[in-house]
């Protein structure tokens, strides 16, 4: 990864760096070293002069293979080739933070899931977790099936609760069951970090959501676009939970009763990416202080 440090000791009052005050900023759950990556992304050139030239670029592109996928529904449909061009592209243009922060929303989604599954449905629902820690693990129709679970998962804990005549209560932090969430940074193998590997996350996304509308069917992208609203429901579910309502001014993808156009895929994938961070951030956050939350449950009580 970059070798550059956001240093409170670099501050400029008369020119004062924004990333800096991003990287500094407590307002949110995000980890610290998911934050740099990101931020470091940022300040890139890559990110500065190439996504506003291939931002509309690609969007047009979105446009003209979704008007083909009307008269040839399932021309050139090929999940296998679609993850191969992705890991081909990580591995040769993508830069390491960015390839770090693919592999950790992976991670921290089948984290969260089972999570979820443990203190809402006893851990009975189906999972087929993702934990890739390397770019080769993605190439098993990784990105197709993130969405696939989250759908199931939404459909499979709302029949457990509807057959039981139920609905998702807070519990006392006593009673959570924090087991799925484990740290994995450690275990994420060494990624590419060549002089070609230049590409920001936000730049290689808009590259690569043309390539969904192109090798996946019309069902198949609508549904993994639509996935990005679900970030409001799954951190309802959480939310909900803890009994902390304020979580969720940290969600940017709304509900997905009302799609939203696959034209700014793009950007909300990157969205669902900030999303993912400050939810799994928040349950770590919990986790990691639970006996001070307890106690001030407790005097609450009192």
């Amino acid at each position: 990864m970059s070798n550059i440090t956001f240093d409170p000791a670099t501050h400029d009052i008369k020119n004062p760096d924004p990333w800096l005050a991003l990287a500094l900023d407590q307002s949110t759950f995000f980890d610290q070293s998911a934050k740099d990556a990101l931020l470091r992304n940022n300040g890139t050139w890559s990110r500065r002069v190439l996504l506003p030239i291939v931002r509309p670029i690609a969007r047009s592109f979105i446009v003209i293979f979704r008007l083909i996928r009307l008269f040839v529904p399932e021309a050139l449909v090929s999940s296998k080739a679609l993850h191969n061009t992705i890991c081909w592209g990580m591995k040769n243009f993508v830069s390491k933070d960015a390839n770090y922060l693919i592999l950790r929303h992976f991670n921290m989604g089948s984290q969260v899931l089972r999570f979820l599954n443990d203190n809402l449905a006893d851990g009975s629902l189906r999972a087929h977790p993702l934990l890739p820690k390397s770019i080769e693990d993605l190439r098993d129709n990784v990105f197709v099936q993130h969405d696939l679970n989250i759908y199931n998962f939404v459909i499979e804990l709302n029949t457990h609760l509807k057959e039981r005549k139920s609905r998702i209560k807070p519990l006392p932090i006593e009673d959570i069951d924090f087991s799925a969430i484990q740290d994995f940074e450690n275990e994420i193998e060494d990624l590419p970090d060549k002089w070609h590997n230049f590409l920001d996350l936000q730049t290689a996304i808009e590259l690569y959501t043309p390539l969904f509308a192109l090798l996946l069917s019309r069902e198949d992208f609508e549904r993994a676009s639509n996935s990005l609203q679900l970030d409001e429901t799954i951190a309802v579910y959480a939310a909900t939970m803890f009994n902390k309502g304020e979580i969720m001014g940290l969600v940017n993808n709304k509900h997905p009763m009302v799609p939203l156009s696959t034209f700014e895929a793009g950007l909300r994938l990157m969205l669902h990416g900030v999303d993912a961070e400050n939810l799994y951030g928040f349950i770590k956050f919990v986790r990691d202080h639970a006996q001070d939350i307890d106690n001030q449950q407790n005097e609450m009580r009192a």
